[in-house]
């Protein structure tokens, strides 16, 4: 079994316990800055890229596809404030979430961006969710859920938050509108 392999096999065995397994306490938060994980590069984007000036974070060096199929580079986040939220279509956990996750995305248009990261289905089914819930940000389709497993997530919902610095804060855990809104206005 080649390593690439294995690392997919031990990250849908992860996944399989999803929305709702592992929860931490609301108040937890895990801060890195460089974890160690790593991903297979997708094709090449057309999104525009950072200035020269803003440094990459190792955590925004990806590429990938919207669920539209738009080529997207994580590095046009660097140097800007953004909520990466990770989800599933089918997870009842990301259901009740997504209201309120679009009122604080529409609430901080401008000022913070908002990506989320589809896992755990296929690219049908992502769409219809977005859709369902008015969901007017991008959105990308983690097939093969090395996205996933770049941010260290094994379950949905889960966060990233980067301040303007490239600072990363995960919270690996399912939040309320009004904690999600509080942590967003710490980013703006």
């Amino acid at each position: 079994m080649s390593a690439i392999r294995a690392v997919l096999l031990v990250a849908v065995l992860g996944l399989a316990t999803a929305c709702g397994g592992g929860e931490q306490s609301p108040g937890a938060a895990q801060t890195t800055t460089d974890p160690a994980t790593t991903t297979t590069e997708a094709a090449s984007t057309t999104t525009a890229a950072p200035t020269a000036s803003v440094e990459v974070p190792k955590q925004l060096q990806f590429t990938a596809k919207t669920v539209d199929g738009a080529a997207f580079d994580g590095a046009s986040l660097a140097g800007k404030p953004a909520v990466l939220w990770f989800w599933a279509p089918w997870c009842p956990k990301c259901n009740a979430e997504a209201p309120g996750l679009r009122e604080v995305s529409q609430a901080n248009s401008g000022k913070v961006t908002f990506v989320g990261v589809a896992g755990q289905d296929q690219v049908p089914a992502m769409q219809q969710f977005v859709q369902k819930y008015s969901l007017d940000f991008v959105h990308l389709a983690d097939l093969d859920g090395s996205l996933w497993t770049r941010f260290g997530v094994s379950h949905q919902p889960a966060y990233a938050f980067f301040n303007s610095s490239g600072e990363l804060q995960m919270e690996l855990h399912q939040l309320s509108k009004d904690a999600l809104a509080t942590r967003v206005a710490g980013l703006a």
